[in-house]
């Protein structure tokens, strides 16, 4: 390591590029560490910026090109000739390679921060034959956002790169696999409706109708189960992690990174972002749902009775669930402004859950698919803000606001799936009535 480190400040832009091209053709090079390496020296004025990224990414750009011709010319007849022995037939690599441009090339863009992944894409790409032009998109997109995201962090931390660079890179991978986790489930579930779709004849009359009305109902409530179990499973994570008092790591990264990139200078901005989470936002917030489901809703006691509950209960709820942590870990870190249950965010609670519930009932509701898009990704931004401005303020600590969103979304998928249910088992009750 010492040596790779004398050779990138002696010959920067070149160990830079050889480096990165290497460790894509899949030789075990510590590539995070030199792209990081790379932004201290940029910090330290010894690299320029600009040449340092475009040095990496063309070397990221050149491996990968590299590993996907490789793929292409050695690895297709091999599976043409001995596929069949592991059900890997020329039938089968067509299906995969279909797939693979259609979606695939897509999670190449995640696929490179995770080491042992990203060593291989590109010949997989390449034995699938793949169009080689949708593969560079992706491939050469997702190339530069990664080097260029290692070596701003190293131009960002400077000296501290070092002490941090282990733990990035763990939660890099632990994002990036929960995305292409998130990603595959999506793709089962769009394919999933497919066929449900594909087995109902629509038109054949109400009841058929209604039934299919059901099975969608009914798929939805699996989904929604899927969340809350998924919340679930988090939630018991970040228990452990608190009683153990493990997140000291963690804060410290996300706190060292939110003062260097957001200066005094955003203060007042931070400030207007927590007004997202006063009271007077909140109850107006609670009325606009209220009315909404008054205009659009068929259900309409069912969905006011279930916003009653959310609001209501969410307060005990948050409550309690402080007042327990509070209890059960007596070490408290200082804040600036000293709150007695930090952990977890109330306002991470609050705003997901108020915030999530609003924006689920509009989705729902809403039949125009950019203003669904628009006003899912506004919500997002807002509930992002809240617990941004939280940590910069220096008022909750990073592991608090992220506990804050889990348990948010416990409370909230909770309440929907419960929700739902009621809803198909009222729509059950009145099929087995009209027949």
């Amino acid at each position: 390591m010492q040596s790779l480190t004398n050779l990138i400040e002696n010959h920067g832009y070149v160990i830079l590029f050889l480096s990165l091209m290497l460790e894509l053709i899949a030789f075990p090079l510590p590539g995070e560490f030199l792209m990081g390496y790379a932004g201290v020296l940029v910090f330290q004025g010894k690299l320029s910026w600009i040449l340092s990224s475009v040095a990496a990414g063309l070397g990221s750009c050149t491996g990968m090109t590299i590993s996907y011709l490789v793929g292409y010319k050695l690895g297709a007849p091999f599976f043409h000739k001995h596929g069949h022995r592991i059900h890997m037939g020329p039938d089968r690599l067509e299906k995969m390679s279909n797939w693979f441009e259609k979606y695939g090339n897509k999670l190449i863009v995640v696929a490179f921060y995770i080491p042992g992944v990203r060593h291989f894409t590109g010949y997989f790409s390449g034995i699938t034959q793949i169009s080689f032009r949708a593969y560079a998109i992706y491939a050469y997109i997702g190339a530069f956002i990664w080097t260029g995201t290692f070596i701003f962090l190293g131009k960002l931390l400077g000296p501290q790169w070092e002490q941090f660079h282990t733990s990035l890179k763990k939660y890099f991978f632990v994002g990036s696999v929960t995305f292409i986790c998130l990603f595959v489930f999506i793709y089962i579930l769009r394919k999933y409706r497919v066929k449900i779709k594909e087995t109902i004849m629509v038109g054949l009359g109400r009841g058929v109708q209604r039934i299919h009305s059901l099975r969608r109902l009914r798929l939805l409530i699996a989904v929604i189960a899927v969340l809350f179990l998924i919340f679930v499973i988090f939630v018991i994570s970040l228990t452990e992690n608190y009683l153990n008092n493990e997140f000291k790591q963690f804060d410290t990264i996300v706190i060292t990174l939110v003062t260097l990139i957001f200066d005094e200078s955003w203060k007042p901005w931070m400030s207007s972002f927590g007004l997202f989470a006063s009271i007077k936002v909140t109850i107006s917030l609670i009325v606009l749902t209220y009315l909404w489901i008054l205009l659009k809703s068929k259900d309409r006691i069912l969905e006011i009775s279930f916003l009653l509950f959310v609001v209501i209960g969410g307060e005990y709820f948050e409550e309690g669930i402080r007042r327990i942590f509070y209890h059960l870990q007596p070490v408290h870190p200082r804040l600036t402004k000293q709150i007695l249950y930090s952990f977890p965010s109330e306002q991470s609670i609050t705003a997901l859950f108020l915030y999530g519930f609003f924006a689920y009932l509009f989705v729902r509701y809403s039949k125009n698919a950019w203003m669904q898009t628009f006003v899912s990704i506004l919500i997002f931004i807002i509930i992002i803000l809240i617990g941004l401005s939280r940590i910069y303020l220096m008022q909750q600590l990073p592991s608090d606001v992220v506990a804050g969103y889990a348990f948010g979304g416990v409370w909230l998928s909770l309440n929907i799936l419960v929700m739902e249910i009621f809803r198909f088992t009222n729509r059950l009750n009145r099929l087995k009535y009209i027949k």
